[in-house]
């Protein structure tokens, strides 16, 4: 028996609303132009049944406090570094703006592992996303809590080096500068407090980034929104994606995809070529 055993299977419901004005900003957030019908593109459902804590009960980081507690949903690891490690998305059917939507979440497995990292704890949650004909989205989000940083750690990533992105391999690229105001949007559109995003003393002298983090999300969702513009929206199946090194706001972010019949693989890459995110889909044909 492990000591976090007691939090699989522990369920969580919440319900929102798929305001057109949501949408409307999102797409604002990403530079794009309205829609031609009431279909929302995929990744929008990132920012709807978002944690509603009060601003007391959030920890030194921004996220929700963790207790033992049963009211807890995910488990109380003494970890103070949290991420977003990656997710396995099945895209149903399309959500449409003005639909009430619900989402029913439950922890599918915790699990300790040890090593050059240091300790971690990883925690896989299942989340089903429901519109008003039914499963819209089934999604497998990975979170990993670390160890705290020491005073002295060399900040993460490490500086730009020399070298030059090569695009040659892939066929659709697209460059994009995730600035400060795109990492302050996305974080009110999913009402993320994590002080990572925003907060650059935070970032830099407590959990040794060398800059603002982009989040993990809003770069699969630059992902996704390259798809949109090559094959219109809704336009996948299914997207995997998995966080390989930070991507820092205000530094030039490679996206980057090639297909071969239905299947997609998509990257995102610094400047210098440092590989930030792998992702794979399954493109509808």
């Amino acid at each position: 028996m492990g000591q976090w055993d007691a939090w699989i299977g522990r369920m969580e419901h919440r319900q929102d609303h798929v305001d057109p004005a949501l949408v409307r900003r999102w797409l604002a957030m990403l530079d794009r132009d309205g829609l031609p019908d009431d279909r929302v593109p995929q990744g929008l459902h990132w920012c709807l049944c978002t944690p509603e804590t009060a601003t007391a009960g959030l920890g030194p980081d921004g996220h929700p406090l963790r207790d033992s507690s049963p009211d807890s949903f995910l488990p109380p690891v003494p970890l103070p570094r949290r991420m977003w490690a990656s997710s396995k998305l099945e895209f149903l059917a399309p959500l449409a703006a003005g639909e009430i939507v619900g989402r029913r979440s439950a922890v599918l497995s915790i699990s300790e592992k040890s090593g050059g990292s240091g300790h971690l704890v990883f925690v896989d949650i299942e989340h089903l996303t429901e519109g008003a004909k039914g499963p819209a989205i089934r999604e497998v989000q990975t979170i990993v809590y670390r160890e705290a940083a020491s005073s002295d750690a060399p900040r993460t990533p490490p500086p730009p080096c020399d070298t030059v992105f090569d695009v040659s391999d892939w066929t659709t690229h697209r460059t994009i500068l995730p600035s400060e105001p795109m990492l302050f949007r996305y974080s009110a559109l999913t009402f993320n407090s994590h002080r990572i995003h925003y907060d650059l003393p935070y970032a830099r002298d407590v959990e040794r980034y060398r800059g603002l983090v982009v989040h993990g999300p809003l770069t699969a969702t630059l992902l996704l929104d390259l798809a949109s513009q090559e094959w219109g929206d809704n336009a996948l199946s299914s997207f995997t994606f998995r966080g390989l090194t930070p991507a820092i706001g205000g530094e030039l972010l490679h996206l980057v995809m090639r297909a071969d019949g239905e299947n997609v693989e998509f990257g995102a890459f610094a400047d210098d070529g440092r590989a930030v995110m792998a992702a794979t889909a399954i493109r509808k044909i």
